[in-house]
């Protein structure tokens, strides 16, 4: 485990057991019932986003007067407990889903199942549902604008320069094929190797968007997906490659537009040029001379089905760069 992931690790889980003791220590002092529950709520809390913390905060506010209203409804209505419970539950949790707001619900269960057991509606009993709940997500709050956005910027920085330094190897592999050179490595797995772990960096992109009041980081999660949905279509033209049963005279043209095209996958590049080169390249394919047997012609279609995805490839890039907006621009291009 990476020491970065490992420290990440490590601060949740400090601000989960501190948080949750204080918040059990605070509704004790204040001399509230279900002290502990002050803690579960700080738990259930803890474990999202400062984004999430604040929103589910506001979630679970707002739901707290339905759920009573609900519990009170249900336990003096039906004279068996455990099917007002049910009923109660159920209730709560088509409320919580047409709204959108399904994360509330584990709390509200809880305040549900105190009311089922104490039967007691007073004034005492709802405030104390209340500070439980006020205790329990102010400190969770508190606690989630404490993250590790520093270190965990510097990884995806890390991680961007790894993603095109890794795509970019696997560009030249492909071309060595093309070119008919001995492969000594599994492009393949290079490829399943990248995906997966792109994958995991658009995780932890969203992650870190979550852990900050800025709204540009969604810069990264865009990047890493425009990444990904690279990979995907090299994967597409290996498998085309491997169909070639006799390389035509033209892989070797493909072969060096690939290796320079290799040189160019970085983050600020514009892929305009490539473009423009790759569309030479589709206009010398069709002056070619005319196809004269089957296999040529299977060839042939291999190759223009190679570039068709080579297009497909800067595509992505192009795209990607006109989907920015001057503040993403100004901040990550212009530094």
């Amino acid at each position: 485990m990476e020491h970065n992931q490992m420290w990440k690790y490590t601060l949740q889980a400090a601000k989960i057991g501190f948080g949750s003791a204080l918040a059990m220590y605070l509704a004790k002092s204040f001399g509230l019932q279900y002290a502990a529950s002050a803690g579960s709520i700080t738990l259930l809390t803890i474990l999202t986003t400062k984004w999430e913390t604040v929103k589910l905060s506001l979630f679970r506010i707002v739901t707290f007067a339905i759920a009573v209203l609900i519990a009170w409804s249900t336990i003096f209505l039906f004279s068996s407990d455990w099917f007002a419970y049910g009923c109660f539950l159920m209730l709560m949790t088509l409320i919580c889903d047409s709204i959108g707001w399904r994360s509330a619900l584990s709390v509200n269960a809880v305040i549900g199942m105190h009311f089922l057991e104490t039967m007691d509606f007073s004034f005492a009993a709802v405030a104390n549902e209340l500070y439980l709940l006020l205790i329990g997500i102010s400190i969770a709050t508190v606690l989630n604008l404490f993250s590790n956005n520093r270190h965990r910027k510097q990884d995806i920085l890390n991680w961007m320069k790894d993603s095109e330094k890794r795509l970019r190897t696997i560009l030249l592999h492909l071309a060595d094929y093309l070119s008919e050179q001995e492969m000594t490595v599994d492009v393949w797995q290079e490829l399943r190797d990248l995906e997966k772990e792109l994958q995991h960096y658009i995780s932890e992109a969203n992650e870190y968007r979550g852990n900050t009041f800025q709204s540009h980081p969604s810069y990264y999660i865009d990047y890493f997906e425009m990444r990904w949905q690279q990979c995907c279509v090299l994967s597409n033209l290996h498998m085309e490659m491997r169909k070639i049963r006799q390389m035509p005279e033209d892989a070797g043209e493909i072969a060096a537009y690939i290796r320079n095209t290799a040189d160019y996958v970085l983050e600020k590049n514009v892929p305009t040029e490539q473009l423009q080169q790759l569309d030479a390249v589709f206009a010398r394919m069709r002056k070619r001379e005319p196809i004269t047997s089957p296999d040529e012609f299977e060839n042939r279609a291999f190759i223009f089905h190679i570039l068709i995805d080579m297009r497909e490839f800067l595509e992505y890039k192009r795209k990607f760069v006109e989907q920015l907006d001057e503040e993403q621009r100004r901040r990550y291009w212009n530094s």
